[in-house]
């Protein structure tokens, strides 16, 4: 009995753990480790959009890579001044670790002058991307 029961607790906190992850994956927030930090066209390697840009961190086999990626193209072309620069983690690692990114998709928002604004690790909502662009701009 002892170990059905622990079975049960594990299960319960796997999925109370799951739950928690996946409610906030794809959100758009701010976080305090990027404040005031700026990225410029060097540091990218693409030019910044002139009222803001869309960095996605993406890896080759990444399922929702593929989507966020279509996602902020069609944003990018919905609304002018806005670029939209993907990112290989693999060739980008030293970027990667120093912004802390730590799950593919990764999107980053920036203003015009290249300051972070907000992110999400996961695959973004439209609808989300267009709100936290409302942010930047």
């Amino acid at each position: 009995m002892n170990g059905v029961m622990v079975c049960v607790v594990v299960l319960a906190a796997a999925s109370a753990f799951g739950l928690w992850q996946r409610r906030g994956d794809g959100r758009l927030k701010v976080r305090d480790r990027d404040a005031g930090r700026r990225l410029d066209a060097a540091v990218l390697g693409a030019e910044l959009g002139h009222r803001a840009t869309l960095v996605q961190f993406s890896s080759a086999f990444c399922q929702p890579c593929r989507a966020t990626r279509r996602t902020l193209a069609e944003v990018a072309h919905m609304v002018d001044g806005v670029v939209h620069v993907e990112l290989d983690a693999e060739e980008r690692l030293s970027l990667v670790r120093e912004l802390g990114v730590m799950k593919t998709p990764t999107v980053l928002v920036l203003d015009a002058g290249g300051r972070i604004v907000t992110r999400a690790s996961g695959q973004p909502r439209k609808a989300d991307v267009i709100a936290a662009l409302g942010q930047a701009v």
